[in-house]
């Protein structure tokens, strides 16, 4: 779907009033996006998908915490999702407040405290502070999801859920894997 969406191919699929009806008393996710609650990173029209195709988490950063680690074990053991993408983005708000590490009010700071394990990852690496810092944490968020529920682990042991990680370009709209 993303290479429909990169190549102005979209098929739109999954969109009609039929499909409508189909998922209006049942969903069947095929997979599961861990995204940021940005704006300009709908997961849905990024990967040409319809209604009932993706099982959609946001938050600032994509970071992983209990209320989205119980939505990803409802989709994956619930509704048969078999596939988890922590979608970051190039230029990310959340990840540059991190690398910035400036006090923030209310509770902003929640989300970016929780990227800073990743930023110090990257701190003294070359390049672009703010992209190396993007990929760390969905490298690092794939990481926590792994290690951090039991009901996750046990799908990956039995062969029925994959964890992937993927930064999304603002630029081009390309997705590419990063673990």
């Amino acid at each position: 779907g993303n290479k429909r969406f990169v190549g102005q191919k979209e098929q739109n699929p999954h969109r009609s009033r039929l499909r409508l009806h189909e998922t209006a008393t049942a969903q069947h996710p095929f997979a599961a996006i861990l995204g940021c609650s940005d704006s300009r990173v709908p997961a849905e029209i990024v990967f040409d998908q319809g209604l009932g195709d993706l099982f959609v988490v946001r938050l600032a950063g994509n970071v992983v915490s209990p209320t989205a680690i119980g939505s990803l074990e409802f989709t994956t053991s619930v509704l048969g999702s078999q596939l988890i993408m922590v979608l970051g983005h190039e230029r990310c708000g959340a990840v540059t407040a991190a690398v910035k590490g400036e006090p923030l009010p209310g509770r902003i700071g929640t989300f970016v405290e929780d990227i800073k394990p990743a930023v110090a990852r990257v701190k003294n690496k070359p390049g672009d502070a703010v992209d190396n810092a993007v990929i760390a944490n969905v490298q690092y968020q794939v990481e926590l999801l792994q290690g951090t529920s039991s009901v996750l682990s046990q799908l990956i042991q039995e062969g029925k859920l994959k964890i992937v990680g993927g930064r999304y370009d603002l630029d081009t709209g390309l997705v590419t894997i990063v673990t």
